[in-house]
């Protein structure tokens, strides 16, 4: 029995497998699976990297500290730009202070270009007299701004206009408010050109203009000119709610000179008041003379080269002696 015993033992040891050698040390199986084991070989390699001093020339050291204050500069402010070309900010202030103050905010060409001789009407900043100017007759703008760029028109700290300048002329959309921010008029302009005006040429290649009848949804609105086949301006004036407002202008029309104001008429200021004739404000000889200011001058009977007049010194009908 102690036979079987012994014998059944032996037969369990022989079927075990032997997982550690005896003549094995511990350190070196400690030492195997340290080798092994991908997270301890990562841990000892940053480690040693930390530990790890980079050596720097002066030079890197110098290039390293520019780099670092060329991070922390400030982005410089780009210049400003309308249309591709450089624009100046500026304003101006009119009125008395206060609520009705009127503030307008603009941009004016760093470097001016020639203005279109066609377009309706021209605008330029004044910058000694501090305001904005108006050119129906095409005039040299001299020292004058020529607007190109934003603009925005304020009244007691409230927006009542908005809009766009193009080389001096009006350009995109233009919008009116009141003064409880209520939309009153938009237009679309295009160079100084309302863009439903119906413009007609004296040429088939379309470059000298005959007249410019302004239309806004199908009615008269906006600036109205109107040239001679000299290219010279005959008449020019404003429409609103399809009526003739404010001055209206008449020219002599010389080729070889300026465009030389003949008649200035007041109509009625706006296009929503009755309907009323037309008064004779000022009136010019050839020479740019003064001859008739409304309840001022008149010295009309001097001018012999007015329609209907037939022989020097007549007078003309109406005229005060």
């Amino acid at each position: 029995m102690q036979f079987l015993l012994f014998a059944l033992l032996l037969l369990i040891g022989a079927c075990s497998k032997n997982t550690v050698s005896f003549n094995s040390k511990p350190d070196q199986v400690i030492g195997a699976l340290a080798v092994n084991d991908s997270l301890t070989q990562n841990s000892d390699t940053t480690n040693l990297l930390k530990t790890k001093r980079v050596a720097m020339t002066k030079e890197e050291e110098q290039q390293a500290k520019d780099k670092d204050k060329k991070s922390k500069r400030k982005p410089k402010k780009k210049k400003n730009v309308f249309l591709g070309e450089p624009i100046k900010k500026a304003y101006t202030k009119s009125g008395p202070k206060g609520r009705n103050q009127v503030v307008e905010i603009f941009y004016y060409m760093r470097n001016p270009q020639k203005t279109d001789p066609f377009a309706p009407v021209r605008y330029y900043y004044d910058a000694h007299k501090r305001r904005i100017l108006q050119d129906r007759a095409g005039l040299d703008p001299g020292a004058n701004k020529i607007l190109h760029g934003p603009y925005k028109k304020m009244q007691g700290g409230k927006v009542v206009e908005t809009g766009f300048y193009a080389v001096g002329t009006r350009h995109l959309r233009w919008e009116r408010l009141s003064k409880d921010n209520i939309l009153v008029t938009k237009v679309h302009y295009e160079r100084g050109f309302p863009r439903d005006a119906n413009v007609t040429y004296y040429d088939g290649e379309q470059k000298q203009v005959k007249e410019v009848v302004p239309y806004v949804d199908g009615k008269l609105e906006g600036e109205y000119v109107r040239y001679l086949e000299n290219g010279k301006r005959d008449w020019d004036g404003q429409f609103e709610n399809g009526k003739k407002v404010g001055l209206w202008n008449k020219y002599w029309g010389f080729r070889n000179l300026p465009n030389r104001l003949h008649y200035v008429y007041q109509y009625p200021e706006s296009g929503y008041e009755p309907a009323a004739e037309p008064i004779l404000l000022r009136e010019y000889n050839r020479n740019g003379v003064l001859v008739y200011e409304k309840d001022k001058l008149d010295r009309r009977d001097a001018v012999t080269d007015r329609p209907g007049t037939n022989r020097p010194g007549a007078s003309r009908p109406g005229s005060r002696k």
